[in-house]
């Protein structure tokens, strides 16, 4: 008999249909979410399935542990689990987050190229400038996508929309996405949306053509300070950094001398180095920064619940009956 523990908050309805599934056991148990910690031993011991945000502390008396359902589309937590050594599954909430990320997006390209922070410290001190700098538009402009999973293609779907031009960087190529949740209507199912295409070693090429640069990968030890002095050195020095993703697929020191130095136009960041930021850290200070604090995606959106309920019961029901499952981690990318 499958047991399954279950410590993020579901919608009643889907909770209920997991219920009565045969042969299964159910046990709902809220945890705090933000913080790791030890699940009661009878809880866990013998659960086969578990969904959480963050796995509990003492995950290792999890002895038969078979799927780990997150509710993050970043799975570092569960790296210290080794699941492929105990021939465990793990599936992420890619998609959750894919329209509210775009969006983000979209609004930081606007914002940066009128330069927003720029009017309204004029407008805190009562400056009338009518600048041309606060007059242009980002039609006709190119956005570089570092990633096309989900948020890349739902980003690249209203970028189009706006007339610019859509530049993509993946490590082989893109293609149909069928494997994966998304929202109905968004991304880009087929993989067309992109003008132009760049692979591993094309690097250079990608960067140096374009207006704005939106980081669309999940965070890991390959990629960690993925961009630095060469990268940013690459870009135009009116082109625009823009990091949904993660902080540290930057590198740090690097981006503060391309953005006091000029290398770039400037940021917008909402993965940060440190959580929370410092208040003395320079990049809350730089003018040409814009830092929103890590919510362009979040569990408190008014859309997490419902979109996170039905990866849950898809998820649980087909590994149940041995069917596909949305969002499943490669055994690779959690070794």
């Amino acid at each position: 008999m499958p047991k399954i523990v279950i410590t993020i908050p579901l919608l009643p309805g889907v909770q209920q249909r997991l219920e009565a599934l045969p042969d299964t056991e159910v046990i709902m148990r809220r945890s705090d979410g933000d913080f790791a910690e030890p699940f009661p031993t009878e809880v866990i011991a013998d659960a086969d399935i578990l969904v959480c945000k963050l796995p509990p502390t003492n995950h290792t008396e999890m002895q038969s542990l078979k799927l780990v359902q997150i509710s993050s589309v970043g799975f570092t937590q569960l790296m210290p689990l080794n699941l492929p050594q105990r021939a465990a599954r793990a599936c992420n909430a890619r998609g959750v987050y894919d329209t509210a990320i775009a969006e983000w997006s979209i609004a930081m390209l606007v914002n940066l190229a009128r330069d927003l922070r720029g009017m309204i410290r004029n407008q805190d001190q009562g400056m009338w400038d009518r600048g041309e700098r606060f007059c242009t538009e980002i039609r006709g402009r190119t956005l570089g996508i570092w990633g096309y999973g989900g948020i890349g293609r739902e980003t690249a779907r209203l970028a189009k929309t706006l007339g610019l031009n859509i530049h993509v960087m993946v490590r082989k190529g893109i293609g149909p996405r069928d494997d994966s949740y998304a929202v109905k209507g968004t991304g880009d199912p087929e993989g067309l949306l992109p003008d132009r295409v760049f692979t591993q070693g094309q690097e250079t090429e990608f960067l140096s053509g374009l207006d704005f640069l939106v980081l669309a990968m999940p965070l890991n030890a390959a990629n960690t300070g993925l961009i630095g002095e060469p990268e940013l050195r690459a870009m135009k020095p009116e082109a625009y950094l823009l990091n949904p993703a993660r902080g540290p697929l930057v590198q740090e020191q690097a981006l503060l001398r391309a953005l006091t130095e000029k290398w770039i136009a400037g940021a917008a960041l909402d993965t940060h180095y440190y959580y929370p930021m410092p208040p003395e850290h320079a990049l809350w200070h730089l003018p040409n920064v814009i830092m929103t604090p890590h919510i362009s995606g979040t569990d408190k959106s008014p859309h997490f619940l419902g979109r996170m309920s039905e990866i849950v019961e898809h998820n649980v029901t087909h590994f149940i009956n041995g069917g596909p499952l949305w969002n499943e981690i490669a055994t690779a990318d959690l070794a």
